[in-house]
C-alpha cells in the first residue's frame, strides 16, 4: 500500500486512465493510510470518507463505460481549512467558525473537482493562517512527518504534512507571506506560489485588498504541480484580479529544455540571518544549476525593509474579513490574533501611502534585478523546523532576530506578486529538510517550474519520504 501511495500524482493519474489502477483501490488505500498515520500527525481535521468512496466507484464505472475522464481523475485531494468545499465546514482553525458549513466550492476546488480530483477532507491551519506554525485551539497541533516534535510550518501546514506523509498526492494551499513555501520547505515537499492572480480567489464576501494572497498547490513532485496548475488557472469573474488562462501547458513546458540562464543567488537578501547548517545545504544545492550549464552569480544587492508594510497589510486584510463579528467572537479567539486585529483599526490613509511607497521601492529593486538575471535563488527558510507548539525562533546561532526574521525570505515576494517555488535542497544532520527558493519575474511561472524540474531531475528527492511508524517510535 505504501509503495502505491508514494507514487506521484502524475503516475497515479496515468495508471487510472490506463485502467491499470482502480480509483476505488486508490481511495481505499488512501483512507487506510489516513487512519493509520493521521493520529500521529494531525494533518486532517475533517474527512468525507463515504462520499469520497462513492465518487471513486462512480468514476470507476465511467472509466469502464469508456467515458472521457479528467486529467486528475480519481486522485485524492486535501483542502486547506481556509478554503470552501461544498458540504464541509470551513473553520479557519477558529472556534467561532467550527460549525461554518458551506454550500459551495471555492473556484480552485471546483476546478480541481471538475478535472476529476476527489476531495478526501480538510487540513489543519493556524487560526486564520496567522502564524508560520500549525496550531490552534480548535484542532490542536500538527506535527512534522520527519520529526513529530517539530512543526510542519504554516499556515498550510496540514496540507504539507498530508502530502509528505503520503496520505494524499495533492493538497491545496494559500500563501500571503510564505504559507505555502514555509511548510513545503520544512516538510521537504514541493510548494509553489504562482504569480498573483494566476489562480482565482473566492468567491468571497468581499474582495481582498492587499494584493498579497496567492493560491497554489503542495505536491511531491514538480510535474504534479504543473498538472495541477493546468487544471486551475484562468480568469474568473468573481476575482477581477485573476489572470487569463495561459496559452501554454505547464505540464508540457517541463519537457522543454531550458536555455542557458543567468541566475542570481542571494544567501541573505542583504539583511537575513541564516542558520549555518541551512546556509551550507543551500549553498551546495545552488551548484546544481552550475552543473546544469547555467551561470550563477552572487547578487550583492539588498531588498528594502518591507516588514512594517507587509505586517500592516496582513492585519488590515484579516480585519476586513471578520470585522463585523469581531466584537461577538473575540473571547473565543487567540489573544495575539485579536490584539493584532485591534491594530488594524488605527491604520489611516498615511499608513497606506507609506505602504505603497515601500512597494514601489521593492518593485524597483526587483525590476533592476530581473533586467540582469533570469532567476533569483535564496534559502526558503532561515532555519530548520522548530518546535511543533512554537514559538518561532527568536535567535539563530546565538544571534537575536526579529519576529519576521524567522520567515525572512518569503513575504517580500508576496508584496511583489512574483512566482516563487521551494524545492528540497537537502537535509540537516538532524534529518530535517532544507528548502531552496526559486523566484522568477512576474508571469514567468513557466520558467520557475522548468528550473525547479531541472533541479529535481539533477538532485531527486521524490523517492525519499519519512517512515511514520519509525518516526513515531523515535519521537
Amino acid at each position: 500500500m505504501e509503495s502505491l501511495l508514494k507514487k506521484s500524482a502524475t503516475q497515479l493519474a496515468g495508471l487510472i486512465r490506463a485502467r491499470q489502477l482502480s480509483p476505488v483501490e486508490l481511495m481505499e488505500a488512501t483512507l487506510r493510510r489516513i487512519e493509520s498515520v493521521n493520529p500521529h500527525i494531525n494533518a486532517f481535521v475533517a474527512l468525507r470518507a463515504e462520499e469520497a468512496l462513492r465518487q471513486a466507484r462512480n468514476l470507476e464505472d465511467d472509466i469502464a463505460a469508456g467515458k472521457n475522464v479528467g486529467p486528475l481523475a480519481g486522485l485524492p485531494l486535501a483542502v486547506k481549512d481556509m478554503e470552501d468545499t461544498e458540504g464541509m465546514v470551513t473553520s479557519f482553525g477558529s472556534i467561532p467558525f467550527k460549525d461554518n458549513r458551506v454550500q459551495h466550492d471555492s473556484i480552485q476546488v471546483a476546478r480541481l473537482k471538475a478535472a476529476g480530483a476527489i476531495v478526501v477532507g480538510k487540513t489543519n491551519t493556524p487560526e486564520f493562517g496567522f502564524t508560520g506554525f500549525t496550531k490552534n485551539r480548535l484542532y490542536g497541533v500538527t506535527c512534522n512527518p520527519w520529526n513529530l516534535e517539530r512543526t510542519p510550518g504554516g499556515s498550510s501546514g496540514g496540507s504539507a504534512a498530508a502530502v509528505t506523509a503520503c496520505m494524499v498526492p495533492l493538497a491545496t494551499g494559500s500563501d500571503a507571506g510564505g504559507s505555502i513555501r514555509i511548510p513545503a520547505s520544512y516538510c521537504g515537499c514541493f510548494g509553489f506560489k504562482p504569480t498573483y492572480g494566476r489562480i482565482p480567489m473566492g468567491p468571497l464576501p468581499a474582495l481582498h485588498m492587499s494584493r498579497t494572497w496567492h493560491l497554489g498547490p503542495l505536491n511531491r513532485t514538480v510535474s504534479d504541480c504543473a498538472l495541477y496548475l493546468d487544471c486551475v488557472t484562468g480568469y474568473h469573474p468573481a476575482d477581477p484580479d485573476s489572470l487569463p488562462r495561459p496559452s501554454l501547458s505547464y505540464a508540457q513546458c517541463l519537457n522543454q529544455p531550458l536555455p542557458g540562464l543567468k541566475i542570481g543567488f542571494s544567501p541573505d537578501l542583504g539583511y537575513a540571518r541564516v542558520q549555518k547548517e541551512v546556509a551550507a545545504v543551500v549553498q551546495q544545492a545552488v551548484t546544481a544549476f552550475e552543473d546544469l550549464g547555467h551561470t550563477v552569480s552572487l547578487w550583492p544587492g539588498k531588498l528594502p525593509d518591507v516588514d512594517d508594510a507587509w505586517s500592516k497589510l496582513m492585519v488590515y486584510e484579516l480585519y476586513a474579513i471578520i470585522h463585523e463579528q469581531l466584537n461577538d467572537i473575540r473571547e473565543q479567539m487567540g489573544k495575539t490574533l485579536v490584539g493584532s486585529l485591534e491594530l488594524a483599526k488605527k491604520l489611516d490613509v498615511n499608513d497606506f501611502i507609506k505602504i505603497q511607497a515601500v512597494r514601489r521601492q521593492l518593485n524597483a529593486v526587483l525590476a533592476d534585478f530581473f533586467a540582469e538575471f533570469d532567476l533569483l535563488l535564496t534559502p526558503t527558510m532561515p532555519t530548520e523546523a522548530f518546535a511543533a507548539k512554537g514559538p518561532p525562533p527568536a535567535e539563530i546561532d546565538g544571534q537575536p532576530i526579529s519576529l519576521l526574521g524567522a520567515v525572512a525570505f518569503t513575504y517580500p515576494f508576496n508584496l511583489a506578486g512574483l512566482p516563487a517555488a521551494t524545492v528540497r535542497a537537502g537535509m540537516t544532520a538532524g534529518g530535517l529538510p532544507v528548502g531552496l527558493q526559486i523566484i522568477g519575474p512576474k508571469y514567468r511561472d513557466d520558467r520557475v517550474l522548468q528550473a525547479a524540474h531541472a533541479f529535481e531531475q539533477a538532485r531527486p528527492w521524490d523517492h525519499e519520504w519519512p517512515d511514520i511508524e519509525i518516526v513515531a517510535r523515535v519521537s
